[in-house]
């Protein structure tokens, strides 16, 4: 089991944790919302849970709680620039379906 991140993924994470000043690392999960049922969800870490499983890669750190892992096993965390508009994008391959406007998937 194991999630990864491109080149420009990794960028972007060492800038924002550069700019925060502090953490371990980005935690990477799934939260249950929206029309299709489970979103992406990303945020700092500065301490972790018992669950957590840590991802090393570049010399950052993703994690992943075990409940997550389950539905994002494979997923390359990647960051895209198209236009003006910018942001991750998760390529998973366990996803069945999405909904129209892109927000949440079902596996």
């Amino acid at each position: 089991m194991a999630i990864s991140m491109t080149p420009a993924a990794a960028d972007r994470v060492r800038s924002f944790l550069a700019n925060r000043g502090k953490g371990l690392g980005l935690r990477v999960g799934v939260k249950t919302t929206g029309c299709s049922g489970l979103a992406y969800v990303l945020e700092f870490v500065d301490e972790l849970n018992d669950d957590d499983q840590v991802f090393e890669q570049d010399n950052l750190k993703l994690i992943v709680d075990g409940k997550s892992l389950v539905y994002i096993d494979g997923t390359q965390l990647d960051f895209v620039k198209e236009g003006l508009n910018e942001g991750f994008q998760f390529n998973n391959p366990n996803v069945n379906g999405e909904c129209g406007c892109g927000e949440s998937f079902t596996v």
